[in-house]
């Protein structure tokens, strides 16, 4: 126990000197080359002889040498990183597109920051701000609000950003997308042309592009087959969640059976799964007497309980090609924005089916 007057700083360790970090001096004594020598080795091998590079490759070896990322950052300017702000890290299609653009960036020889908003505005400004200040190459986002100002304002500051899954009204950044009218009504049109004449859309909030677009081609599906806008139960939710998917069962099961519909398009697969966990709870089958369409295709959709019909959303070429179109504008002066939209496709499993 420490003696009055002899009280030391918490985590001081006497008689130890803390290590010094092996330097770019160290190395180019130790092989007996110049410093600048060494330096074009880490940032310009092409220019040294294979045999003086090797040597001072050994010293590296040798000394437990480890570059110093954050220095040669700093005189170059800006990070060998770029971001990507996803929407919701517990839906498993925003880590598939993160897994595209990993795939991408290590081919560039670049480090990914995954951020997850949580869906919270202030928490995106937050990552925002952060990032512009580390000085990433660019930020991909997957954003709450497409138009929100700070995008475009980091943008104009020298930042690349791409929009993910999300498209813009003007053409002040590169964004990659899938046609969700589309998809919305490709869902709709599979059940209605499997006899279903009362079908339910699910999920929200309305606040988000994808699920008002989705909702959308829903209703364009209704409209097309000459049926009034009433056989479409939309039902709402907080978010997209398994546990929303759940309530909107207890909803729908709560209904009169001459108003209850016999087909759901969810809005995601994390709401769809929520749905069949929820019927098979009360007793309802899938599809006899719910038959239910997803939206995304994850991995879990084939793999439940009653393989999910889904929409598929091309997750990880979303991810490639956000992450190349963010490349090419850090790096090429030439680079003119792009607003890639992809088609979705239906993939049909056991959940749907005409109804009993």
């Amino acid at each position: 126990m420490a003696q009055p007057g002899t009280a030391r700083g918490a985590g001081s360790r006497p008689g130890r000197a803390r290590p010094r970090s092996v330097s770019v001096k160290d190395v180019a004594a130790t092989a007996g080359v110049s410093i600048g020598t060494v330096s074009n080795v880490l940032n310009r091998p092409d220019r040294v002889a294979a045999g003086t590079r090797a040597k001072v490759e050994a010293a590296m070896t040798e000394l437990g040498f480890v570059r110093n990322e954050s220095a040669r950052q700093l005189r170059a300017g800006r990070s060998s990183a770029v971001a990507y702000v996803m929407l919701d890290a517990t839906n498993p299609f925003f880590t598939d597109v993160a897994r595209g653009i990993e795939l991408t960036a290590e081919k560039a020889d670049l480090s990914v920051f995954i951020c997850n908003s949580g869906n919270r505005p202030e928490r995106e400004h937050a990552y925002l701000d952060r990032l512009e200040q580390q000085r990433v190459q660019g930020i991909l986002i997957t954003p709450i609000d497409p138009a929100d100002p700070m995008l475009a304002e980091v943008a104009a500051r020298g930042i690349p950003v791409v929009l993910v899954d999300r498209t813009s009204d003007v053409a002040r950044h590169c964004s990659v997308a899938v046609d969700d009218v589309s998809g919305g009504e490709l869902a709709a049109r599979h059940l209605l042309e499997l006899g279903h004449e009362r079908i339910a859309f699910v999920g929200g909030p309305a606040s988000l592009g994808q699920v008002r677009e989705r909702l959308d081609g829903a209703r364009r599906a209704v409209a097309s087959a000459g049926l009034p806008q009433d056989r479409l139960t939309v039902l709402v939710s907080a978010e997209l969640t398994v546990a929303e998917g759940r309530h909107a069962a207890q909803l729908l099961a709560g209904l009169p059976a001459s108003q209850r519909p016999t087909g759901a398009v969810c809005a995601n697969d994390m709401v769809a799964l929520g749905l069949l966990q929820q019927c098979v709870t009360l007793g309802l089958r899938v599809p006899d007497d719910l038959a239910i369409v997803g939206y995304d295709d994850i991995d879990f959709a084939a793999a439940a309980t009653v393989p999910l019909t889904s929409v598929r959303q091309p997750r990880l070429q979303l991810g490639e090609t956000a992450a190349d179109l963010l490349i090419d504008e850090a790096s090429n002066p030439d680079h003119q924005h792009r607003q890639v939209v992809f088609t979705p496709e239906l993939v049909v499993r056991g959940s749907t089916r005409r109804p009993a």
